[in-house]
């Protein structure tokens, strides 16, 4: 969270300051609260403070961490236009929390990109955290209790919500297909997405490897990297179809 919002925030899990970095790349934060939120998690280090407070296990998961491509095609404005409203409609109208951080390169290519931490516990009516799984009787296909080798009816962990689904990825990925393009659109481009990869809509296209920040650095001063040569191979392949 510090990181990516660029603000020193305190840990009171660590007992540390966490120093925020790239204050300059950074265009905007916001964080995006369900409704029966409490208030005060809009300020960053009251929320996740609060996030680790709540989870007890060491091995506790206490965020999802999404970096999303944005289009260069659209100004910042649009670009964070489309990023709260994907948030909004897709993670916290089913009742996450959502903490965005917009990043720009101001260089060429610019690199627009967002950065979102998700809560992983729902909440009830007062803005409490709810368990994320409870214990319950397994049942047959009539309904009865499934009685084990003990003689005692078999009990199974059942998740309190579908947030750990694993058919999210792709359709979280299909929504931002969805909507990228319509704001797209909406700007007058032309240029559309598709979430499938190359091979799945049957183009025969090999797929470039992404740079990352530091090898695209030393690539734009001229020193040759694994990754760079690898993707101009790639282009010289591609070339070829």
């Amino acid at each position: 969270a510090a990181y990516q919002s660029g603000q020193t925030l305190y840990s009171q899990y660590t007992g540390k300051w966490e120093p925020g970095e790239h204050e300059g790349r950074i265009v905007h934060t916001e964080i995006l609260l369900p409704p029966n939120a409490p208030r005060e998690y809009a300020d960053r280090q009251t929320l996740w403070n609060a996030v680790d407070a709540s989870e007890k296990g060491q091995d506790a998961q206490t965020a999802r961490r999404f970096i999303i491509a944005l289009p260069k095609e659209l100004t910042i404005e649009q670009n964070i236009e489309l990023i709260r409203n994907y948030c909004q409609t897709t993670f916290v109208d089913k009742g996450m929390i959502a903490d965005i951080a917009v990043h720009f390169n101001d260089e060429d290519p610019p690199n627009p990109h967002a950065h979102i931490l998700l809560t992983m516990r729902s909440m009830d009516e007062h803005g409490k955290w709810q368990a994320k799984s409870k214990n319950m009787y397994a049942l047959d296909e009539n309904g009865n209790r499934i009685i084990g080798k003990n003689g005692k009816p078999k009990r199974i962990k059942v998740n309190t919500v579908d947030w750990n689904d694993p058919g999210n990825c792709e359709r979280w990925r299909h929504e931002w297909e969805v909507q990228q393009n319509m704001a797209l659109e909406e700007a007058g481009r032309s240029e559309r997405i598709d979430m499938r990869s190359y091979e799945r809509q049957g183009v025969e296209v090999i797929p470039e490897t992404h740079l990352g920040p530091a090898a695209s650095a030393l690539e734009k001063q001229g020193i040759r990297t694994r990754m760079g040569d690898h993707n101009n191979a790639v282009r010289m392949i591609n070339s070829l179809f």
